[in-house]
């Protein structure tokens, strides 16, 4: 297919704890097709800066041409629709 599918993905990976639902998250997209730009908070205050930026209260976070769709329950709501 030539039109690739982007998405952005900011998740969070500490040295002490890989969030299970930004990688779910990234596994969905990838296996939708969506090339993923998989964006890492390496720290707890630059999750908490990205959160506050974008008046969100959790991450993952998924953005996909610039819209907003969440985290990974949204995600994955977000690919059912699409496939239907």
């Amino acid at each position: 297919m030539s039109d690739s599918k982007k998405a952005i993905l900011y998740r969070m990976v500490l040295p002490d704890h890989i969030c299970p639902f930004g990688v779910r998250a990234k596994q969905m997209l990838q296996g939708a097709g969506y090339d993923v730009d998989d964006k890492i908070l390496q720290t707890r205050e630059e999750t908490d800066a990205f959160k506050a930026e974008h008046r969100v209260d959790t991450t993952p976070q998924v953005f996909i041409d610039g819209t907003r769709i969440g985290g990974s329950d949204e995600t994955e709501q977000f690919l059912a629709k699409a496939k239907a």
